[in-house]
């Protein structure tokens, strides 16, 4: 399967994704920040790359469709997408989202997580729809949050737990489109 990766910050998933996703193929990621640690990892492992502004979705869907991609991956993608590129590719776009959907939805959910006294948080990988983090959920993966955590320390748990339930939903999709 060809899968086109979607970045905003340090690319960190996304480099999971290349890493471990050994029967499929990376053939673009599109990172929508000058300069970010995504960039650098695409260079870093030979993918192809480029910079599109957010809510330039025909340019993001040509390339995706120039590049014969067969999904997409939002790894870190910090913007809403529109029915303009869900409708371009329906059924074939997934996320990955740090917290237990349908809980903490949006930003600042490990955050908002801690505050709530929950011990108990992780990751979800779903599909994405039109209504924000409510797509199917493909997968997720839990993590204990610990007295002593910090927004900073359970961040790095959940981004492991990102790095093992990530290459399985692909799995899983990738099989769905299949069948």
């Amino acid at each position: 399967m060809k899968l086109g990766v979607m970045c905003s910050g340090n690319g960190t998933n996304f480099e999971n994704i290349v890493r471990t996703c050994k029967n499929d193929e990376v053939v673009l990621m599109i990172y929508n920040k000058e300069g970010c640690g995504a960039y650098e990892r695409a260079v870093k492992l030979g993918i192809p790359s480029c910079c599109i502004k957010s809510k330039d979705e025909h340019r993001i869907i040509n390339e995706f469709k120039w590049a014969g991609v067969d999904l997409i991956v939002l790894a870190g993608w910090m913007r809403i997408v529109t029915p303009t590129l869900i409708n371009a590719f329906p059924n074939r776009i997934i996320n990955i989202h740090p917290s237990l959907l349908p809980k903490y939805k949006g930003l600042n959910v490990i955050q908002r997580a801690m505050d709530a006294g929950e011990t108990v948080t992780g990751c979800t990988v779903h599909y994405v729809t039109e209504e924000l983090d409510s797509g199917d959920i493909i997968c997720q993966g839990e993590v204990d949050i610990n007295p002593d955590d910090t927004v900073e320390t359970l961040t790095r748990a959940i981004q492991v737990k990102e790095y093992c339930i990530l290459p399985k939903a692909i799995e899983y999709v990738k099989y769905q489109i299949s069948t």
